[in-house]
């Protein structure tokens, strides 16, 4: 099956442990769906990330993620849908404030849940999200 409907959307600085892609933007006629992978906060040479307090990490993953949103030409505001991924459900109130001051115009679905651990060592969250957006 052909996948021309299909784009990568990648930024030129990203570093990744797999072969995957960071987003795939997809059209769809009128609108494109654009599927954001799991991003964690940014990663040292060591694949460690680059700081242990969640909130900077939370703030770092978020603006990460709007510039991977911004390369397909959309921004946080169009996010329909947001999983999250935490290491500590105790951490659950400080996430939460900094999360509604991104999406504070979108208001997507989420789903939250605590994982045991992160891909990258000492990353404390993860968050995938959709967006859809008019051509």
């Amino acid at each position: 099956m052909s996948k021309d409907f299909v784009d990568d959307v990648v930024l030129n600085n990203y570093k990744s442990r797999g072969s995957y892609t960071p987003a795939k933007k997809i059209d769809l006629g009128n609108l494109y769906l654009i599927f954001v992978s799991g991003i964690q906060a940014p990663q040292d040479d060591n694949h460690k990330v680059v700081t242990d307090d969640v909130e900077e990490q939370t703030k770092l993953v978020f603006e990460d993620i709007a510039k991977i949103l911004s390369q397909a030409d959309a921004s946080l505001d169009d996010v329909v849908k947001a999983v999250i991924y935490i290491t500590d459900m105790n951490d659950f109130d400080k996430i939460s404030k900094i999360r509604a001051g991104y999406f504070k115009n979108s208001m997507p679905v989420s789903t939250l849940i605590e994982a045991n651990r992160m891909t990258r060592d000492g990353a404390k969250i993860e968050i995938e999200v959709t967006a859809i957006i008019k051509k």
